[in-house]
């Protein structure tokens, strides 16, 4: 069991990222795909993969160890959301960094000549890496980002939420319950070698993850001893959650889409994670007094209730939502 040790000072930083970042959950995807793991949940999804690996992937690939953790790719790609900044990151990271991320794993599928360069800082070995992370963020995580990232800020929010209602204590005993517990002043991970962890007042923050399964992953700064360490957490734990993500078919999407329209469907799926009007507006990339109209309408034909909560307004699916959104959902 892995148990980090959490101050006050720690307890009073921690935060919760939206994301690891669009290419960081590629190469966890490829980790899914690729392993023996047998997930439930991604089962949808993997079925849209047949036959051999694709040749651009493989150099990611390569790069997944024989054993034991991943390399932490966000750490040289950022969590920015664009994609194009990320892969220009990964092109210019520290060759230093490189090395601090990727010199202690176990790549037995590697080729020895082609790491070695990457190690080494070669520019043509590192552009062959970010052509193949772009690949695969293309092919395995691109399609669906858009969904997944809703799904993401539904997951914050939710936390969100609980932190408001209950305080960060009751918010890290239950975000990845009963995998990872709180036992004041220790935060217990089962299912990892048996660890203590010591955070010293640098917080911690919890990064919501897709592709990722049980356990969650901790993950440290190379470069920055000082930096708060990262909890990756998985938030696709249930089949029924996989089959919102992945069971949806473009023509019950195009059905749902004829009948609300493309701004309230969207807006309906958004809502069924519970958000306020702002977090509406920004998801629909719409103003907060448009994002108002489109839940108005929406509540007044009975698919999601309003409540106002201190000084923010809370919207909630309702039942009649939520039968009408998995119909279009495959849920």
């Amino acid at each position: 069991m892995l148990r980090i040790h959490l101050t006050a000072d720690d307890l009073a930083r921690v935060r919760v990222a939206p994301t690891v970042g669009p290419l960081a959950e590629a190469y966890h995807s490829l980790d899914l795909l690729t392993g023996p793991g047998r997930c439930a949940q991604f089962r949808p999804w993997r079925q849209q993969f047949t036959g051999p690996l694709a040749a651009e992937l493989r150099p990611l690939a390569s790069l997944i160890p024989g054993r034991g953790p991943c390399f932490d790719l966000g750490a040289l790609t950022g969590t920015d959301l664009s994609v194009e900044t990320g892969l220009d990151r990964l092109l210019g990271a520290p060759d230093r960094l490189v090395r601090l991320e990727l010199g202690h794993i176990e790549t037995p599928r590697a080729d020895p000549r082609w790491l070695k360069a990457l190690l080494e800082g070669d520019l043509t070995a590192r552009q062959r890496l970010t052509d193949s992370v772009e690949a695969c963020y293309r092919l395995t995580v691109g399609p669906h980002w858009s969904r997944l990232q809703a799904h993401l800020d539904a997951v914050r929010a939710d936390l969100a939420r609980t932190l408001l209602e209950g305080g960060v204590e009751r918010m890290l005993d239950t975000f990845c319950a009963p995998v990872v517990r709180w036992r004041s002043p220790v935060l217990e991970i089962s299912h990892l070698p048996p660890a203590d962890v010591h955070l010293a007042g640098r917080g911690l923050v919890l990064a919501p993850m897709v592709f990722l399964a049980d356990p969650p992953v901790l993950l440290t700064d190379m470069m920055d001893p000082d930096a708060p360490a990262v909890l990756a957490f998985p938030t696709v734990r249930d089949p029924l959650v996989g089959a919102g993500l992945w069971g949806a078919t473009p023509s019950a999407r195009h059905s749902l889409t004829a009948l609300l329209g493309r701004t309230r469907a969207a807006a309906l799926d958004v809502v069924a994670g519970g958000c306020t009007t702002t977090e509406l507006a920004r998801r629909l990339n719409v103003s907060p007094a448009s994002a108002s109209q489109h839940a108005t309408v929406l509540r007044n034909a009975n698919l999601i209730t309003t409540q106002r909560r201190g000084g923010a307004v809370l919207h909630t699916i309702t039942p009649l939502g939520t039968e009408l959104l998995n119909l279009a959902t495959g849920g």
